[in-house]
């Protein structure tokens, strides 16, 4: 051999180019680990909003002692009102493009047999299953008087109802 000084640069680069083709391969065949407080803010975000419009319902108006609008409309079964008044607390915000959380609304109450029954409050248009929906509620106090048509099945008196909602943005 007249000069061995140039094979072996040779071998030298074909295990460099190996190497750093190795290297590359297995950088780019990594993936990306998420957390899961990455993967569910925006259902945090629209449980918060809910959450809060439901507490803003149940606290009686001018700091009184009386009723609240909540228990107030569900004493009078009036869906319109609770509509009317969800929608727009929750869907209240300064953006100029509007903001699309749509909900559903059942209360849950014990009859006098012992037994839990579920009544539709409200909705803003009916859950399909293809959206995620969040789950939100708040207690509320009802005197239901003798002879009234709410909380069917119940006894007349004051009981613990139980104001459910599912949100979900279109």
């Amino acid at each position: 051999m007249v000069n061995s000084d140039g094979q072996l640069f040779t071998i030298e680069g074909i295990a460099a180019a190996l190497i750093m083709l190795m290297s590359v391969y297995i950088v780019v065949n990594t993936t990306s680990v998420y957390t899961a407080g990455d993967t569910h803010i925006n259902d945090m975000q629209l449980e918060v909003i809910g959450t809060d419009a439901l507490k803003m319902m149940n606290i009686p108006e001018n700091g009184s002692v009386g009723k609240s609008p909540l228990a107030d409309i569900v004493e009078t079964n009036n869906g319109t009102a609770f509509y009317t008044l969800f929608n727009n607390t929750l869907n209240n915000w300064t953006e100029t493009r509007a903001n699309t959380i749509q909900f559903m609304a059942n209360v849950s109450y014990v009859r006098t047999d012992m037994s839990i029954n579920s009544t539709p409050l409200s909705m803003s248009r009916p859950l399909f299953g293809g959206e995620h929906a969040v789950h939100i509620s708040q207690w509320i106090i009802v005197n239901k008087a003798s002879g009234s048509d709410i909380l069917p099945d119940a006894s007349p008196g004051k009981h613990a109802a139980l104001v459910e909602v599912l949100l979900w943005r279109d």
